[in-house]
Order: structure tokens, then sequence, then C-alpha cells
């Protein structure tokens, strides 16, 4: 969860909402990513799908069998979409999203009886993921609004 935390603080510095994520197996990192959504203008770009589709193309597959996904704010129901279609065992989130997180804040996806079921645990660094999120927006307000 370090790691998705220095990823989101990359996507901070660049001006995109700070969510960093990596998707590790057997303890080895095989996919990461920032939110660019900004930065490359693409709606997609989200870091949990940045982070797997880096660890379909590392693991040469759409399944990520036995992989783990942590990401510091709680997934969109766009990306609790692309968790569940990539077979990811677990997802480990920090901060909860009540605006459209989809593991519990909003909804959870998970329960509604898909073929697939990760496991999933909010909480990881909860502090740390959320007070880079309030201080990113704190200061966007500051600015002016959006980038």
């Amino acid at each position: 969860m370090g790691r998705a935390l220095a990823l989101a603080e990359r996507a901070a510095a660049a001006g995109e909402v700070p969510v960093g994520c990596v998707v590790t197996r057997g303890g080895v990192v095989v996919g990461q990513g920032f939110n660019r959504r900004e930065t490359e203008r693409r709606a997609l770009a989200h870091a949990e799908l940045l982070a797997i589709d880096e660890a379909c193309r590392a693991l040469h597959g759409w399944r990520l069998h036995g992989c783990d996904l942590y990401v510091t704010l709680e997934p969109c129901p766009m990306c609790a979409g692309a968790i569940l279609n990539a077979r990811l065992a677990r997802v480990f989130f920090g901060a909860a999203d009540p605006t459209a997180g989809a593991m519990g804040s909003r909804f959870d996806l998970f329960a509604l009886g898909f073929n697939h079921r990760p496991e999933a645990q909010g909480g990881l660094l909860a502090d740390r993921s959320a007070a880079l999120l309030s201080a990113f927006f704190a200061a966007r307000r500051k600015r002016g609004g959006s980038p």
C-alpha cells in the first residue's frame, strides 16, 4: 500500500486526483498506475484500470487469478467491474469514497451475485490516503476549480 500511496503522490504532483494502484502476485508487483484522466484526457485513465492493464500485459492474459490489488481510494463502479472481470483474488483500499465507492460506500458491486467475488478490505492506511485527497481538493478549491 505504501507504493500505491507514492503513486498517488505522483498523480497529485501532475494535477490529477491523487489515486494510486498496485497489482501484485505472490508479493511481486506486476502492474501499477495512478490517475491520468486530466493528463491523457481519457475517462478510462483511472489508476486501477491502468494497473490492471499493465498486469495483464506482464502476465500475458486477462485472468489475474492469484493477484491482489492495492488502491488508495475505494474503487468506483467502472473499476470494480474491471476487478471482477480480471478475476482478481483480493482488493485492499485506503479511503472510503462516499460519492462513488462501489465496495460498500454507495453500494457493494461484489455482493450482487456475479460468478466471481474477490475478497475486499477497506481502511488500509486510510488516514494517509484521505489526507492526500483532502489536501488536493483544498488546494484545487483555493485555485478556483478543476484543472
